[in-house]
């Protein structure tokens, strides 16, 4: 074989495994998504790229939805991405509760084992923990929910933008293994260019 023929295979082995391997980190380890929808509003903009970390709830084999390792439970008010259970699309929400939990929403604020997880001072403010969710009520509230009992394994996830946004109060409870990823932070704004908002 003609020594130039041989080092040309050898480059496109070489970029084969490179683009394998990188694959494969993005199927396991991270990946993008980019915001399609003001349902988020307004911790995520339409357009907004955010940086997914795919490990957080536990390793996949790549390219498959098995579990190598079971990783840490979800948490309230983490945002992640999820397959809808209605439609073939991906979403981004907030987990506002998780099993176990008895969930009210009234008006757009969610109560969780009858605490209000709004603000006192700030109706238009939550906190789950240390994180702390601006909502964007313009649109209402939208539908009022509950009080409902979450099943053990399973999550509610709903949008900050709670009269804009077409979620779990709609198509009803997800199991936690159909959680894709953990939404990190926004690495890219319109307007704004490269940032890291972390979420």
């Amino acid at each position: 074989m003609h020594p130039r023929i041989r080092t040309i295979g050898r480059e496109i082995v070489s970029f084969g495994l490179i683009a394998l391997v990188l694959l494969a980190a993005r199927s396991t380890l991270a990946d993008h998504y980019t915001v399609p929808s003001s349902s988020m509003e307004y911790t995520l903009l339409p357009g907004d790229r955010i940086f997914v970390a795919k490990y957080t709830y536990g390793f996949r084999f790549p390219f498959t939805d098995w579990k190598l390792t079971e990783g840490r439970e979800v948490e309230r008010g983490e945002v992640v991405i999820f397959d809808s259970p209605v439609e073939d699309i991906r979403l981004v929400k907030r987990i506002v509760a998780v099993g176990g939990d008895t969930v009210a929403i009234r008006g757009g604020q969610v109560s969780i084992n009858g605490a209000p997880m709004s603000s006192y001072t700030d109706m238009r403010e939550e906190h789950y923990g240390e994180r702390r969710v601006r909502l964007n009520l313009s649109y209402s509230g939208g539908e009022d929910y509950g009080p409902e009992i979450i099943p053990p394994g399973h999550l509610l996830a709903i949008g900050d933008a709670r009269g804009n946004s077409k979620d779990g109060r709609v198509f009803g409870f997800i199991s936690k293994d159909a959680v894709y990823g953990r939404a990190v932070s926004v690495y890219y704004r319109d307007g704004d260019g490269l940032c890291w908002l972390k979420l």
